[in-house]
C-alpha cells in the first residue's frame, strides 16, 4: 500500500509588533513643537540680556558625578535610568541640568572666566513612577552663576526668573517669583532640637508639613506637625498621616516663621525673632533681607517676588537662598475640576555642588524654568497657540512627464526663502493632490497643466480663501466676490511674486 505524502506544516503568520509608547513619556507634533521653540526662543533671550551664554553638555554623566544629589534615593543610580560601560563604570542619563554644569566647571575651571555666567536647555530623565504631570522625560532651561558668593547673584536670578514669566505672556499679577533660603529651615530646625543626622527623619516630616502650607490651613498643617492629621478632618474619616510629634511649643515657631506675609519687612522680622538663637538662621534671615533689598530697589515688588520662607526645594545640594516660579491662574481640567499648577520653575544656591570634585568652596546659585510643565499649564490657559503652523506651499502634478518642470518650480519658491514642496505620491488626480494639500494646512497649491503652460502661465489656488468660503452660507454675493480671489493665473516668471502676495495678505510668514 503507497503511503499517503504528508500536507507541508503551514507557516505560521508572523506576529504583528503592538505599537505602543512607554509610561512616561509623549510623542509631540508640529504645533507642540513650534510652541516649545517659541518659549525657548524668548527665555533664551531673556538669559542672554542678563549676560549669561550657552554652553551644552552631554545627556549621560559617570553616576557618581550625579550620585548622592538625587532626591529619596540610598543606591547609586535610585531615581536614574543608568547602564554599565565596558570598563563597569556606571553611567547614567543626566537627572537635572545642574549636576552636569558643575562637572564641567570643575573640568574646565581653569580657563573658564569666574563668575562663569551660563545657560543652556535640553530633556532631564526621571527614574520615578510616571503619573498625572510627572514624566520620565521633560525639558528644563537653566542658569547659573558659578564663583560668586555674593547676595546680588540670587537676586538677579529672581528678577530674571519673573522677566521670563513676563516675556512669556503670563501677566504681572499672574506668576509670583517665592524665595527663602535653607538656613532659615535649619535655623527652624536648631531652634526646636531637631539638628544632627539622628533626626533625619523627623526633619524630612517637619519639611514635608511645612511644604503643605500652599494646600491647607495653618490649623491643619499643625496637626502634621504634631500626632497626625485625618484627611475626612476627623478622627477616623480617610486616611491618617502621621505627623512629626512636635510639641505645641515647637510646631509654634515652625508656624511662625513659615508663615505668609506679605510685605517681605515683617517676614524678615518674624523669622528673625523666633530664629534669635540659630547662628544658621541669623545668617540665612541676613542673606534674605539683602535678597529683598535689592530686588526691591530695582523695582521688583512683591507683586512679583515675595519673601516667603514656606518654600521648601526638594534636592538635598541647596545651601543658601532657594526661590520657585508659582501660577497663580485658575484653570480648570476637560472635566471641569480646579486645576493648580503650582511651580513652574525653581532653583536655589548650591556652594557644595562643584567643590566635591575640587576639593575647595566653590560658589554657585542657578535657576530652571520647568519648560514642558510651563507649556502644558500654559496650553491649558489657552494662552499658547495650539492651531498647526501653515505648511509649504504645494506643486501640483498636472502631467507625470514633466515632473522636471514641477520641480523647477520648487527650487524657485525655495530659493526666494518660501517653504515649498513637490507633490511625490500617485498623481493620478488632482483631487488627492488637493486634500493632501488640505492636510500640510498649505496656504495655497500651485497648478500648471497644459494649456497653462502653451500661455506661459501657472495657476494658483488660494487654499486659506478657499476655506473660508466653504463656510459662507446664503451670502451669494460675498461668495461670488471671494470666488475670484481664490483662484488666479499669473505669468511663470511672476510665480515668486504671486506666492508671496496670497501668503502676505494672510500674515502667512513666508521667510
Amino acid at each position: 500500500m503507497q503511503d499517503t505524502p504528508e500536507k507541508p506544516a503551514k507557516a505560521k503568520k508572523p506576529q504583528k509588533l503592538r505599537a505602543r509608547l512607554p509610561r512616561g513619556l509623549g510623542d509631540r507634533g508640529p504645533a507642540e513643537i513650534a510652541a516649545t521653540r517659541r518659549m525657548t526662543e524668548t527665555i533664551r533671550e531673556v538669559y542672554e540680556r542678563y549676560g549669561f551664554e550657552p554652553v551644552e553638555t552631554p545627556t549621560m554623566e559617570f553616576t557618581d558625578a550625579l550620585g548622592k544629589f538625587l532626591p529619596d534615593q540610598d543606591r547609586p543610580n535610585e531615581g536614574v535610568f543608568s547602564f554599565q560601560d565596558d570598563d563597569e563604570q556606571w553611567i547614567s542619563l543626566r537627572y537635572d541640568l545642574t549636576a552636569p554644569l558643575a562637572r564641567y566647571v570643575a573640568e574646565n575651571f581653569d580657563s573658564l572666566p569666574k563668575p562663569y555666567r551660563s545657560y543652556r536647555a535640553g530633556y532631564v530623565y526621571r527614574n520615578e513612577k510616571p503619573g498625572p504631570g510627572r514624566f520620565r522625560q521633560f525639558m528644563q532651561f537653566d542658569a547659573d552663576t558659578v564663583g560668586s558668593a555674593s547676595p546680588a547673584a540670587d537676586a538677579e536670578m529672581c528678577m530674571m526668573a519673573a522677566d521670563a514669566m513676563e516675556a512669556l505672556g503670563i501677566p504681572r499679577g499672574s506668576y509670583v517669583v517665592r524665595v527663602n533660603n535653607r538656613k532659615v529651615l535649619d535655623g527652624v530646625m536648631e531652634s526646636i532640637g531637631l539638628g544632627g543626622d539622628e533626626n533625619a527623619g523627623r526633619r524630612l516630616t517637619v519639611l514635608r508639613a511645612i511644604d503643605k502650607l500652599d494646600k491647607f490651613s495653618a490649623e491643619e498643617v499643625k496637626k502634621l506637625l504634631g500626632p497626625g492629621r485625618w484627611d475626612g478632618g476627623e478622627e477616623g474619616k480617610g486616611d491618617f498621616t502621621k505627623g512629626a510629634g512636635l510639641s505645641i511649643a515647637d510646631a509654634h515657631i515652625v508656624l511662625g516663621v513659615t508663615e505668609k506675609r506679605d510685605d517681605w519687612r515683617e517676614a524678615i522680622a518674624a523669622a528673625d525673632i523666633y530664629l534669635a538663637k540659630s547662628e544658621t538662621g541669623q545668617a540665612g534671615v541676613s542673606e534674605l533681607e539683602e535678597i529683598a533689598k535689592l530686588v526691591e530697589a530695582s523695582g521688583y515688588e512683591s507683586d512679583r517676588i515675595r519673601i516667603d520662607p514656606s518654600v521648601v526645594r526638594g534636592l538635598e545640594y541647596y545651601t543658601g537662598p532657594v526661590y520657585e516660579v508659582e501660577l497663580l491662574l485658575d484653570a480648570t481640567d476637560e472635566k471641569g475640576r480646579p486645576v493648580r499648577f503650582g511651580s513652574v520653575g525653581g532653583g536655589g544656591r548650591y556652594d557644595g555642588l562643584v567643590s566635591r570634585f575640587r576639593g575647595e568652596p566653590v560658589p554657585a546659585t542657578g535657576f530652571s524654568i520647568g519648560v514642558s510643565r510651563l507649556q502644558a499649564a500654559l496650553t491649558m490657559l489657552g494662552k499658547i497657540d495650539t492651531k498647526p503652523a501653515f505648511g509649504p506651499v504645494v506643486v501640483t502634478v498636472f502631467d507625470r512627464e514633466r515632473i522636471a518642470d514641477y520641480q523647477k518650480m520648487v527650487a524657485t519658491l525655495r530659493n526666494a526663502g518660501i517653504r515649498a514642496e513637490l507633490y511625490l505620491g500617485n498623481p493620478k488626480n488632482m483631487g488627492n493632490q488637493l486634500k493632501y494639500a488640505d492636510r500640510r494646512n498649505s496656504p495655497c497649491v500651485i497648478i500648471q497643466g497644459g494649456d497653462e503652460k502653451a500661455l506661459g502661465e501657472v495657476l494658483l489656488k488660494d487654499l486659506i480663501l478657499g476655506a473660508e468660503l466653504s463656510k459662507l452660507e446664503g451670502d451669494r454675493d460675498e461668495y461670488l466676490a471671494k470666488q475670484g480671489e481664490a483662484q488666479v493665473k499669473v505669468a511663470e516668471a511672476d510665480l515668486v511674486a504671486g506666492v508671496r502676495k496670497i501668503l502676505d495678505k494672510h500674515g502667512v510668514k513666508w521667510n
